[in-house]
């Protein structure tokens, strides 16, 4: 370590002020270079896996907004094609709105009153009133859902083998009143060719 160190006083005692100057400099330079050329990378990967993540979210769907009329389809077309009668069943189903999300809030108020005295006498009421609202997060920055309000339906089409009987068509027309909950003007059951 004795040698190290006397080694770098000889060098120190051999280059003047000037040189050592510029040659640290020019470390320096190079240092933030490599620093920003690292830093940009780091970015490119991140980047390039979030573009992964919503390509995987795009092609491989889960039970979100943009397929929830996709998951009632599915679902209402299992149920309709074990009823007596009926063969393949097609549904179409149309809603109203997307799926609404009400997060979840942290809210601050604060209350602050004052009583000032006027050169006259007289007194004065200041109050102040302050409310914070942040929205609450859970890990990675998703949002704390506290409740989902699911969209209407604004009305159905039920296609199906067997529904040129009456008896048929009428069972299906019933099932699907019953399982979504709505009035029969939104819903038409045709025989399919």
């Amino acid at each position: 370590m004795d040698k190290f160190f006397d080694w770098i006083k000889k060098y120190l005692e051999k280059v003047n002020n000037k040189e050592l100057m510029r040659n640290l400099f020019i470390i320096l330079i190079i240092g933030i270079i490599l620093i920003i050329i690292a830093d940009i990378f780091i970015k490119e990967k991140k980047g390039v896996n979030q573009n992964l993540k919503l390509e995987n979210e795009v092609k491989n769907p889960t039970n979100t907004e943009t397929d929830y009329g996709t998951v009632l389809e599915n679902k209402l077309e299992d149920v309709l094609s074990q009823l007596k009668g009926v063969g393949s069943v097609k549904v179409m189903i149309t809603l109203e709105d997307t799926i609404e999300k009400i997060p979840a809030f942290n809210t601050t108020k604060n209350n602050e009153t004052t009583n000032e005295l006027d050169s006259q006498g007289g007194t004065r009421e200041i109050i102040r009133e302050d409310t914070t609202i942040q929205v609450v997060t859970g890990s990675e920055g998703s949002l704390i859902v506290l409740k989902e309000i699911k969209p209407t339906i604004k009305g159905v089409i039920v296609i199906a083998e067997g529904a040129e009987d009456l008896e048929v068509k009428e069972r299906l027309y019933e099932a699907v009143k019953t399982v979504l909950g709505i009035s029969g003007s939104k819903v038409e059951v045709y025989a399919s060719k």
